[in-house]
């Protein structure tokens, strides 16, 4: 079975997916489409969410959700390296397709990026272009502005 709830945020309306109390998907400003979930705030959501709340205070710097993103085995090994880019830091699309070992894969690694189901828990939002450029980001570059800025001002602050 999979969960859902909404909630308003300061980036708009997150919804929040869980199956078999792992994160699977979250939502931002995107109606809900084809499957048949159920509509319940558990209390596995509702943690996720108060991690959210705490991270948009700028209260928290890592999450401790059990995540499973589904996607191809190259996806995965590209958002298990974001999980690795530290709290107000960014890292370029190149520099993640070193690391995971396919250095000239960066507009491959951009697309799972784009790809990413779990946008914020997995900071897709710290990579950027050559020369630190923000570039495309699924959820649109005012978020990701925002989000890197929210990071920027409260890791200076902490």
């Amino acid at each position: 079975m999979i969960y859902l709830y909404c909630y308003h945020t300061e980036i708009g309306c997150i919804t929040i997916l869980e199956k078999n109390k792992k994160i699977i998907k979250i939502l931002v400003n995107q109606p809900i489409q084809e499957e048949t979930y159920i509509v319940s705030e558990t209390p596995f959501i509702h943690e996720t969410y108060q991690q959210l709340s705490e991270y948009f205070q700028g209260k928290r710097k890592k999450f401790t959700i059990p995540l499973n993103p589904q996607g191809t085995r190259f996806q995965k090994k590209v958002w298990k390296e974001l999980l690795k880019i530290p709290y107000g830091t960014t890292c370029t699309y190149q520099e993640i397709a070193k690391k995971i070992g396919h250095p000239k894969a960066y507009r491959a690694v951009g697309n799972a990026n784009h790809q990413n189901p779990i946008p914020i828990l997995i900071p897709c939002h710290r990579v950027v272009g050559k020369n630190n450029k923000l570039t495309g980001y699924a959820l649109g570059l005012p978020i990701k502005e925002y989000l890197l800025q929210l990071e920027k001002e409260t890791d200076l602050t902490s």
